[in-house]
């Protein structure tokens, strides 16, 4: 199949079609993690996002249904230098090309990926739009797509949050609200003996204090944080409670009590970001996938994490509330941080 990968400031790259015949647009990022292809394929927090991965060789290990993170793909694109036409791996019960295919997801392979992830650091991560066919390919006509599409202006928590509640484990009750959560975090509060109740984005503080949780944690998700102002006012109303927010929920929880965020150039995607806890004085090597990041901290809370490369925000606490900008469950990637959940069980 034929493949044509068009991004707003006018490159265009031909390349070798696989997965889905179709057309989608959608912000282009990088990821530089090795493996983990199908975690991050099934993480909500790519939803709008045409995923690139650096690593040149990707699908070798096929796919199976205990690494997924979420229930589909979430990802609008994804491009590779080179997709394995073989895979082998005890465990693997699909190809990556079926799997992409199945879901309906357009890639492309065969382009020079190096070229692209130097353009998206100097220029910054932009709209882009993918289309896979047999017959010749609009280019024209692509690029015309990418015209109309602001990520930042999209709502996407709404699009990739459960619709109705669900439970998973006993023991300590968590009120998880699912700005679109991984399940690698569930599984994680499940093995420290907690009774984990996925709430939808949109519950109101009553619905979570309906099921008198002993502790809420906020998810991960996609998007602009800015724009989930209905988010903001439920934290807000929920601070009573012990609180741990991660990736999006860090976010939110920066904007609930008066503090922002900013776009970052090109983010922060792969499993090896150095992060400088400065409370216990060490360095951890964390899993990241992010766009936003908190520019100004509330007041009476404390920053207690950096990031060793940009110096961003990557954590921070308040009464009875810490956050973290990384995702301490991994799914790929280190268990440095894992311990922070830990934390969170003492707190409840």
């Amino acid at each position: 199949m034929k493949a044509v990968l068009a991004l707003q400031d006018g490159t265009v790259l031909h390349g070798i079609g696989f997965g889905a015949k179709t057309e989608r647009v959608g912000e282009l990022v990088f990821n530089t993690s090795m493996t983990g292809y199908e975690e991050a394929l099934t993480d909500p927090s790519y939803a709008g996002q045409i995923l690139l991965m650096t690593y040149p060789l990707i699908g070798n290990y096929g796919t199976n249904g205990n690494d997924k993170e979420s229930d589909k793909i979430h990802v609008s694109g994804f491009v590779v230098r080179q997709i394995s036409p073989d895979h082998e791996h005890r465990q693997a019960d699909n190809s990556l090309n079926s799997f992409l295919g199945q879901q309906g997801i357009p890639c492309i392979s065969g382009i020079d990926t190096r070229f692209l992830v130097r353009n998206i650091r100097d220029k910054g991560v932009m709209p882009a739009a993918i289309s896979v066919s047999n017959n010749e390919i609009d280019v024209k006509n692509l690029l015309s797509k990418i015209a109309d599409f602001d990520y930042s202006a999209v709502d996407f928590v709404s699009k990739v949050t459960t619709s109705t509640p669900k439970v998973f484990g006993k023991g300590k009750k968590v009120a998880l609200i699912d700005f679109g959560v991984k399940m690698g975090i569930v599984r994680e509060l499940v093995k420290r003996n907690c009774e984990v109740h996925i709430l939808p984005s949109y519950s109101t503080s009553e619905d979570v204090k309906a099921i008198e949780p002993d502790g809420i944690l906020l998810s991960n998700g996609p998007g602009n944080p800015a724009i989930l102002t209905q988010a903001h006012k439920t934290i807000r109303e929920l601070a009573d409670k012990p609180m741990f927010g991660i990736c999006l929920g860090h976010q939110l929880l920066a904007h609930a009590f008066g503090g922002s965020t900013y776009k970052l150039k090109f983010g922060h995607r792969g499993s090896n970001h150095g992060v400088h806890d400065l409370i216990k004085n060490r360095i951890s090597i964390t899993t990241q996938n992010h766009g936003f990041a908190v520019d100004k901290i509330p007041e009476k809370f404390e920053l207690t994490h950096i990031n060793v490369n940009d110096k961003s925000v990557e954590g921070m606490k308040g009464d009875n509330i810490f956050s973290v900008q990384y995702h301490p469950e991994a799914s790929p990637g280190p268990h440095d941080s894992t311990y922070l959940f830990d934390e969170f069980v003492k707190m409840m």
